[in-house]
């Protein structure tokens, strides 16, 4: 599957919630990864993202796309991370 992993966490916790996603998801630009997951690495990612957020301070969104067949990614303006990775 692909997802689209978008986050909004305290300044405390930026740094430990990045490198924790950078493990299964390629960087796109601030608070926004994208990739091909396992079923299985998308379970151990919320896990490990658990762990590390606060629930009623921080918020992490998972837009879980079962097929990338019929979409597109265009960019406008400065194309930051994973330029190589496209949908």
């Amino acid at each position: 599957m692909f997802l689209i992993l978008v986050y909004d966490v305290n300044e405390k916790r930026i740094n430990k919630v990045l490198k924790t996603c950078r493990k299964y998801l390629h960087w796109v630009q601030n608070s926004v990864l994208e990739g091909e997951i396992s079923e299985a690495n998308l379970k151990k990612l919320k896990i490990e993202l658990s762990r590390i957020i606060d629930k009623d301070e921080d918020s992490v969104i998972f837009y879980i796309l079962r097929t990338t067949k019929y979409s597109e990614r265009e960019i406008l303006g400065l194309r930051k991370g994973g330029e190589d990775i496209i949908i």
